[in-house]
């Protein structure tokens, strides 16, 4: 072996022991945020043994730990004092308009765990998460207000990302209403009113979820703004909106449910409305280790569950009733896709 192929063979090595342990990295980010390091620090930097104290870190495992998250530019160490570096200030501590903390605390807490069962998943192509649903939903029965709060904070992570770029993609002037499908406690609604403030959105979801729908309106100030309608969206009659929007709902259904979803979502849509599908779409002909690992984790959670193609997405909208069709690249977190199929007017 000459020396450029040795050299050229341990940078590919090197590539893959990483690859390999990638998951430690993860873990520390989610203990970290368990912990509550990250709130605990944005109050004020603080010594190793303070952090001891406070956190109850075991004091073998707490230099490697606190170490192994200034390497990885998380915290930063001057004089004595961690402190959070800027990134973790403005994403990792809760409560912020951008805040990742919800959704590192879901994977944390109940995705992580599922990729144990990857192989097993990959031979027998069965969900791992158990009962099917998303961990922390609430259905008509559930009650437990609290773990849906904590997954609506998941979810949240990232709509709060895409809200901003939804109020741009679209020409929103002439559009007045909008319903959002399977919208949750309404943060996307919420923030879309924010950013144009002509417009007056509904909510359609489970009813269980309504009154962390009426505490989130309270707390963005958007009540009035935004209404909520309680229903099953593959039985029950989806309200009348100038636009229709699926947010990261597509990708948790078989195929054939994507399809009567956007097929039902055609009457809703007013004359010369339009319909918005965001996921994690797949690029016809590419591969995109985002979109497909994302896809795994649909498919780890659900039965059925899985991302599409952009092509896909386009087909079910035209055979729907749709007149045209366009996909755009949204920057958000999780790479998500923007399907627009307008209605003729």
């Amino acid at each position: 072996m000459t020396q450029s192929m040795h050299a050229d063979a341990v940078a590919a090595a090197r590539t893959i022991a990483q690859l390999n342990t990638a998951y430690t990295q993860a873990k520390v980010l989610h203990s970290a945020v368990e912990l509550g390091l990250f709130e605990t620090l944005a109050a004020g930097p603080a010594t190793m043994d303070a952090l001891c104290q406070r956190l109850n870190l075991h004091p073998r495992l707490a230099p490697d730990f606190l170490g192994a998250l200034v390497g990885l530019d998380l915290l930063e160490y001057r004089d004595g004092l961690y402190h959070n570096a800027r990134p973790a200030q403005v994403l990792l501590v809760p409560g912020g308009p951008l805040s990742l903390n919800g959704s590192i605390r879901q994977h944390g807490k109940v995705h992580y765990g599922l990729w144990a069962d990857l192989t097993e998943a990959l031979r027998d192509g069965r969900a791992k998460s158990g009962p099917q649903t998303p961990a922390g939903a609430v259905t008509t029965e559930q009650t437990d207000l609290d773990a849906a709060r904590r997954f609506m904070a998941h979810m949240d992570s990232f709509n709060s990302i895409v809200a901003p770029e939804l109020a741009q993609k679209l020409d929103w002037s002439k559009y007045r209403t909008f319903v959002d499908v399977g919208g949750a406690r309404g943060n996307l609604s919420g923030l879309l009113v924010k950013a144009q403030p002509h417009l007056n959105g509904t909510v359609f979801d489970v009813p269980g979820l309504r009154p962390l729908f009426d505490e989130h309106m309270e707390t963005l100030g958007t009540t009035g703004k935004v209404s909520f309608q309680g229903g099953d969206f593959f039985s029950d009659p989806l309200p009348e909106a100038d636009v229709v929007i699926f947010g990261h709902v597509l990708h948790d259904w078989p195929e054939e449910a994507r399809k009567t979803l956007i097929e039902r979502a055609f009457p809703a849509v007013r004359p010369g409305g339009a319909l918005l599908v965001y996921d994690a779409m797949i690029e016809d002909g590419g591969f995109n280790a985002h979109a497909h690992l994302q896809s795994l984790i649909c498919s780890l959670m659900r039965d059925g569950g899985s991302e599409y193609t952009e092509g896909a997405a386009c087909e079910w909208a035209e055979k729907a009733g749709f007149s045209s069709t366009d996909v755009l690249r949204l920057n958000t977190v999780t790479n998500d896709r923007l399907l627009i199929a307008v209605k003729d007017a």
